[in-house]
């Protein structure tokens, strides 16, 4: 009970609260840009946010933060390229055939994404349980694949989609005190001398193909292209702009604050290391990371599936209904579920987004003239690249 009630602990629920009383004030909530920007920053900060850290201490060492900004940067080239296609078409939609390839790949793309999502849901609820490990994690997730079915064929999502801006608030909070804790952890370690730097344990190409394979984790910001029915064009290019910088400015931190000073656990790396290695910081952190984590996961996976089967419908102009859409997505995540671990589906996911931004910057590229043609040629054979070498995790 005083490690509860410990100095570290009780900062760490101070910034929570606080953090978590800005978020919902009426001003922030009523603004147009902050509630367009909830959506894709919803997506991007998700539970691969806790993966992320371990993996990329793990693999890259010091480097780590370097690789960290790297995916950053990638992930704002993409952003650009459809900011610039959400500029030229305002809040007209685009029926070209580019247009419809792209919103295909982004379908396949989401399909294995909510596999992703829930099979990280399914992970923390095990850790939960009396019975940790992935064939619990897979029951779990199992489990939650007939519910979103099952909400799919109701009203359910709907209910759940008004419940987003909550969710985001309570995930965005609680990592306001993750931050708090890794910085007051990172202030100990300095003044004792005991800062260090981890070990690189993967280079040259092998690095750069893992960090393809890594995309995934930072996505999400794609989701502003398809307000149009709510949002402005400008509105949703600022509020993509928006997301974009919030997010990375979170995760260069938590990744600068977390390699430096922390040891990641000997032996087989999974996607839960993050929890043990919290409760080094404060016993209270785990319980809200789980509790994070499966609110952002479960959400998340609720809001693409809604995405997918509305893609579906469009792309086969009715002749496979939303719902039929939900049912196939369910049914492809059950055998990725169990045929895959949580890293090789990252990877999965982090190539399908890449066949659909690689896209996006083509239909850029064939509208622009000049330099800005070149840039978006370079994007488009970027993404490409992405999806042909990127590489799953491993322990």
């Amino acid at each position: 009970m005083s490690d509860i009630l410990s100095p570290v602990s009780l900062l760490v629920l101070l910034a929570t609260v606080v953090m978590g009383g800005l978020l919902f004030l009426p001003r922030l909530r009523g603004s147009a840009l902050w509630r367009a920007t909830v959506t894709p920053l919803a997506s991007i900060i998700g539970s691969g946010f806790l993966v992320l850290g371990p993996i990329l201490a793990h693999h890259y060492g010091w480097l780590a933060p370097v690789m960290m900004a790297a995916l950053c940067l990638g992930a704002w080239g993409f952003g650009a390229a459809i900011r610039e296609n959400i500029a030229r078409l305002g809040q007209d939609e685009d029926r070209s055939r580019p247009e419809s390839l792209a919103s295909a790949m982004l379908s396949l793309a989401y399909v294995i994404s909510v596999a992703y999502y829930l099979n990280l849901f399914g992970a923390f609820f095990a850790q939960i349980t009396p019975w940790p490990g992935q064939p619990t994690g897979r029951i779990v997730t199992s489990l939650a694949f007939l519910l979103v079915f099952v909400l799919g064929y109701g009203k359910g999502f709907k209910t759940l989609e008004r419940a987003e801006y909550f969710t985001v608030g309570i995930k965005l909070a609680i990592i306001a005190g993750l931050l708090a804790g890794l910085a007051i952890f990172m202030a100990g370690a300095l003044q004792r001398s005991e800062v260090f730097l981890p070990e690189i344990r993967i280079q040259g190409w092998p690095a750069v193909t893992l960090a393809f394979g890594l995309l995934v984790t930072v996505q999400g910001f794609e989701t502003a292209r398809y307000l149009g029915s709510t949002y402005d064009a400008p509105t949703r290019i600022r509020a993509m702009r928006l997301a974009q910088l919030v997010a990375a400015a979170i995760y260069m931190l938590y990744v600068l604050l977390l390699v430096y000073a922390h040891e990641v656990p000997d032996g087989e790396l999974t996607e839960t290391s993050i929890i043990g290695m919290m409760g080094n910081v404060s016993p209270i952190l785990p319980v809200m990371l789980i509790l994070a984590a499966l609110a952002a996961q479960f959400s998340a996976a609720v809001a693409d599936t809604s995405g997918a089967g509305g893609l579906v419908q469009e792309l086969t102009r009715g002749k496979i209904s939303a719902r039929q859409g939900y049912a196939l997505l369910c049914a492809t995540g059950l055998v990725l579920t169990w045929t895959s671990d949580v890293f090789s589906i990252i990877a999965y996911a982090s190539r399908a987004f890449a066949l659909y931004y690689a896209a996006q910057a083509g239909i850029a590229a064939r509208y622009a003239t000049g330099t800005r043609r070149l840039l978006w040629i370079a994007m488009a054979l970027l993404g490409l690249v992405i999806a042909i070498f990127g590489i799953p995790a491993e322990g």
